[in-house]
């Protein structure tokens, strides 16, 4: 009834001259369609980029710009996906055309908005056909939404994915959820920028969430909503255990990774926004903190959560970071010893790297400060029976220094029960 109240009332005249300012921008998805068939018309790949780069990014919005900059989209990107998915693009390119009819409908919860939290800043909305690297982004006061992934449904043809991601997303979406997305998205171009931890960050995609469901007045659907709902007992408790930490493996941009169900943290975040919601007695008053949080502040984080209730029986923080960081693995040394050793033989040809503990999937490498020079490293060769070591095949030159690092990344070297490493370890040696 509060969230109700509070979306009623009639719109001022200044409000009726802001919502005149805003715009959604579709033409992007038009110019894709038109330089698609230009591209079907040959299999000249020379021609194909001329295509999308003369009919589709040239003439493209300051949306799709910013779209490829912030995804890194290229030319030789869409060009792969169209030779390598035309069944996925017959089936969805019906409903990127469909997105018009969804504009009258955005631009109607951008005035019940505004009525919500009357501090609204104005934004602009591009829909554009990316690179299935996100469904949408904000840059600045720029709204950025992939309708090749924003509009798949159960429906999509999804044969031709090898990686299960989008076909778990698409399975769980329907036309319906592009406003919003949308809205979702506007959100994120109301508030701060940053995110201290992982709680920060989640509860910063929460608030969207939550924010979005006072907007339309109705629960939103997706595929976390269903599981968090479901297991949120145990997530509760999970989530606390790495709430203050950077690492955002589990919870977070996992689509590719998850182990159940991806981008668990939105729903850990809309989950406190929530509760910090239901305890306010100022409803229109808590909306605005919620918006207004400085995600990057881990004081203001913290305090949030405490005034929400969500987690009643507190926390120790200290404690919760010395466990979580007891879980990480680490790497102990290699053999043959690199540093601390003076000279290595130039006829070694693989250097072992060593564990702590038992390792999963996945191993990531960078070559160190003074650059690819320097870096030794030929190919992987792989863990060991017990995945307690990493072999990987060297090329090395008498009388040289070399560098590298095993680096800390998303998909890189990760332990059996999922976590990943503490901190990068250097490795430099010099040859004989």
């Amino acid at each position: 009834m509060l969230c109700l109240l509070l979306l009623g009332g009639s719109i001022n005249s200044t409000l009726g001259q802001s919502v005149s300012k805003q715009r959604v921008f579709t033409e992007d998805i038009d110019r894709f369609w038109v330089a698609y068939d230009s591209v079907r018309t040959t299999t000249d790949r020379t021609k194909q980029v001329a295509f999308i780069n003369d009919l589709y990014i040239k003439p493209g919005t300051e949306g799709l710009a910013a779209f490829m900059k912030a995804r890194d989209y290229s030319v030789e990107l869409w060009v792969d996906l169209i030779n390598k998915l035309p069944k996925y693009w017959a089936s969805i390119r019906p409903n990127t055309l469909a997105v018009k009819t969804k504009t009258k409908y955005i631009e109607k919860s951008i005035r019940d908005f505004k009525r919500l939290y009357p501090e609204l800043r104005e934004a602009s909305m591009y829909f554009t056909i990316g690179g299935l690297r996100s469904g949408g982004t904000v840059e600045g006061s720029k709204v950025l939404i992939g309708a090749e992934i924003a509009t798949g449904n159960a429906q999509t043809d999804v044969s031709e994915f090898k990686n299960p991601w989008l076909p778990s997303v698409f399975k769980e979406q329907s036309m319906d959820n592009i406003v919003p997305l949308n809205v979702h998205e506007y959100v994120h171009t109301q508030q701060h920028e940053g995110g201290a931890n992982l709680l920060g960050q989640s509860l910063k995609e929460g608030a969207c969430d939550f924010v979005t469901e006072l907007i339309m007045g109705k629960p939103l659907q997706g595929s976390y909503f269903t599981y968090g709902a479901a297991h949120e007992k145990e997530l509760r408790e999970a989530f606390k255990q790495e709430m203050f930490t950077s690492y955002y493996a589990h919870w977070l941009y996992n689509g590719s990774t998850a182990s159940t169900t991806a981008d668990l943290g939105y729903f850990m975040g809309y989950s406190i926004n929530k509760a910090y919601y239901a305890q306010a007695k100022n409803k229109r008053q808590a909306v605005k903190e919620i918006i207004e949080l400085d995600y990057a502040n881990p004081d203001a984080v913290e305090h949030f959560v405490k005034q929400s209730g969500y987690y009643p029986e507190g926390w120790d923080k200290a404690e919760l970071l010395a466990a979580f960081t007891a879980h990480q693995p680490v790497v102990v040394g290699t053999l043959p010893a690199t540093n601390g050793t003076t000279e290595l033989d130039a006829s070694d040809r693989t250097l072992i790297i060593q564990f702590d503990r038992e390792m999963g999937e996945g191993m990531s490498f960078k070559p160190g400060p003074r650059g690819k020079e320097y870096f030794p490293l030929k190919k992987p060769v792989g863990f060991s029976a017990d995945r307690k070591s990493f072999t990987v095949e060297m090329e090395l030159q008498p009388h040289h220094e070399y560098e590298f690092v095993v680096t800390v990344m998303p998909r890189g070297f990760i332990s059996k029960d999922g976590y990943l490493l503490r901190q990068d370890y250097p490795i430099r040696f010099k040859t004989k």
